[in-house]
């Protein structure tokens, strides 16, 4: 019996591989990574005693790198097992809960006619590239090189030009033999019971092909050359071949390009058809675009089939806001443990074409660096620009958060962003506007946390007290909390003499998270000033709002911290260039601590987890590991040690002030 290939390729995209493998090898526990898909066994076609058979979901497929032996569902029953292959769909069918198809007379044409379909529709292409190429695409020619695109670009994504004529397409797809309806039914012209005479449906505009997972056109996408043109962008309408919500412009050559030699990329969806080909020729080869409209449910799943955390990339005004959000909404009920969406958002009236024109792939890595994750993004859009001054709107708010997590249908995921959220509550109603005004136990003495005074502070006859700020975050000053680090101090401290940093860094900064629990919730009224001012935001706007919410004495600890250990760059007199330069320094040993900090505790994990199981063979690779990533962390603590001491031990400075 010949199976379709979209029959054959439907079974396969329900029954991950690793289905139909795990029930025949044991998965090494230590080189398995469930979440990302990605699962490694002893071959089961030869002998071995090392893992050395890969099996990747994402790809379908496996590969020994022992015997050489690869493959995807059916190859392995056939080869394994001795099946023959209809009784290997048959298994992989009953697997996916899909029925076999049976003999169809129907059917097989059907098939025969999608065939040939797809052989007029490369007929078309091959019309619309010709067409660009002659004197009448001139203009089209000359719109795509002033966009940038170069020639090897507009020839790998085979742009093309529908002239401006009623039957061009149709009459020379009549001269190859189509006929009517084949050229109908590819939606290649504008027909109906009130059309006298069918027409094209693409007139004078560049056209766009659009490629199935198997890489043959099913449909096109027109951008009109007219600016009076009533649709800016046009697409091929429903067709046996082209379901829209269903395709991603791109997909196939980007879920290539994500797989890579490692196969650890991701895949970035992005707005518009000219924002795939731009990051395309800027290197940035994993994109795809919907068509024309918001994502779908569908289209989501495509994306998730090639990763497990894809980027949504948006731009950055009002519109581009209510997409992410709309995103969001889509993905929550879908959430699996390590199956998520990050969000990327744009510079306010930038695309990613505009992004990498002119300046290379550099400014669009920066944005994809700083995505924010779906929690971030449904916290912000809960809380931002609300007032929360009354107990009712807390409540209000609290069930908001209740009720939007409670669509997740993987418990565990619910559980876990539950949580998520109740955390960020508590810290946020912590420090705002309701609690602003309330006097901290360590404040009633007159003395800030760590025993620093502020500005604002009380000052005895003997002039102000200091002790340093080693001692203060130590535990030996007891009664009191422990100050900040001296890097968390840097970070916050920057941004409240220089705002204008926050506005230019915002989505990296904004996500830093404060070990200090006083300090996280200064933080919190800053980034909520932030969203409240935007760009009018000045220090001593800002100075004055903290102040009024109780963080004054706060802000002057930091300030007395900071010139004692004479780190000018995070105080007023610092040059805006020379606070971002020790401001990103700060920031990227901050990352890198917090990032040491939690492989040191995955190791730790790992080795108890190991000890328990007995399983001595990884024990010492665990144990020398952990004394690398230990030595590190000794290391940045030691650096950080020297700054804080610089000039006081060296006799640079004499006095605390050090002014």
């Amino acid at each position: 019996m010949r199976f379709s290939p979209s029959f054959l390729d439907e079974i396969r995209d329900r029954v991950p591989i690793s289905d139909v493998v795990g029930k025949r090898v044991t998965w090494d526990r230590r080189k398995t990574n469930v979440s990302r898909g990605d699962f490694w066994a002893c071959c089961p076609f030869h002998g071995e005693k090392s893992p050395s058979f890969h099996c990747e979901d994402r790809k379908g497929r496996y590969h020994c790198f022992g015997c050489g032996v690869s493959g995807d569902h059916f190859r392995f029953l056939t080869d394994l097992e001795g099946l023959s292959f209809p009784e290997a769909v048959q298994q992989i069918a009953d697997m996916a809960g899909v029925a076999m198809p049976q003999p169809d007379l129907q059917a097989e044409r059907r098939e025969k006619e999608r065939t040939s379909l797809l052989d007029v529709m490369e007929l078309a292409t091959q019309f619309f590239q010709d067409q660009l190429q002659t004197a009448i695409g001139a203009k089209a020619r000359a719109y795509l090189r002033e966009r940038g695109l170069t020639g090897r670009t507009i020839e790998t994504f085979r742009l093309g030009y529908a002239p401006d004529s009623r039957n061009a397409l149709k009459e020379f797809l009549a001269g190859k033999g189509v006929g009517k309806e084949q050229i109908e039914a590819c939606g290649l012209v504008v027909h109906g019971p009130d059309v006298p005479v069918s027409y094209d449906r693409f007139r004078d505009r560049i056209v766009f092909p659009i490629l199935s997972a198997r890489e043959k056109v099913i449909a096109f996408g027109g951008r009109a050359m007219s600016a009076d043109a009533p649709a800016k962008y046009l697409n091929s309408n429903e067709t046996e071949l082209f379901h829209k919500g269903n395709v991603l412009f791109n997909f196939a050559r980007a879920r290539r390009a994500s797989q890579g030699a490692d196969g650890a990329g991701t895949i970035i969806a992005v707005e518009g058809y000219m924002d795939v080909i731009a990051l395309h020729q800027a290197g940035i080869e994993n994109a795809v675009a919907p068509l024309g409209t918001a994502l779908t449910e569908n289209q989501l799943d495509l994306l998730w089939k090639m990763t497990p955390q894809p980027v949504l990339c948006f731009d950055g005004d009002g519109a581009g806001i209510r997409a992410a959000n709309r995103a969001a909404d889509l993905a929550l009920p879908h959430l699996k443990p390590g199956r998520s969406v990050r969000f990327a958002m744009l510079p306010d009236g930038k695309d990613p074409d505009d992004l990498v024109r002119h300046d290379g792939r550099e400014p669009f890595d920066k944005v994809l660096a700083n995505a924010r994750s779906l929690a971030d993004m449904v916290w912000m859009r809960e809380v931002q620009g609300g007032e929360f001054d009354t107990p009712e709107k807390r409540a209000e708010l609290e069930a908001r958060l209740r009720q939007v997590t409670s669509v997740v249908a993987d418990e565990s995921v619910r559980r876990h962003y539950g949580q998520d959220m109740r955390d960020r509550l508590n810290a946020f109603l912590q420090g705002s506007a309701p609690f602003r005004n309330e006097r901290r136990p360590f404040e009633r003495g007159g003395r800030e946390r760590g025993g620093l005074r502020g500005a604002g502070g009380p000052r005895n006859a003997a002039g102000p007290t200091t002790i340093s700020d080693r001692l203060a975050r130590s535990s030996l000053v007891s009664g009191q909390q422990a100050a900040p680090s001296l890097r968390e101090s840097v970070l916050a401290l920057t941004i409240v003499n220089h705002p204008q940093l926050l506005f230019d860094e915002y989505d990296e900064i904004s996500t830093i998270e404060f070990d200090h629990r006083d300090l996280q919730r200064c933080w919190a009224a800053v980034l909520n000033a932030a969203a409240a001012n935007g760009p009018r935001l000045t220090r001593e706007g800002l100075v004055e709002q903290l102040e009024a919410e109780g963080f004054g004495a706060l802000i002057g600890a930091l300030d007395q911290q900071i010139r004692y250990a004479r780190l000018w760059t995070a105080t007023t007199a610092a040059a805006p260039e020379d606070a971002r330069e020790g401001y990103l320094q700060a920031l990227a040993l901050h990352k890198r601590t917090k990032a040491l900090n939690w492989q040191r505790r995955e190791l730790e994990r790992e080795l108890a987890h190991a000890t328990e199981e007995s399983d001595l063979e990884i024990v010492p690779q665990l144990l020398r590991t952990l004394q690398e990533v230990q030595f590190e962390v000794t290391r940045l603590e030691n650096q950080e040690a020297i700054i804080e001491g610089f000039g006081v031990l060296s006799g640079r400075v004499k006095g605390p002030a050090a002014r």
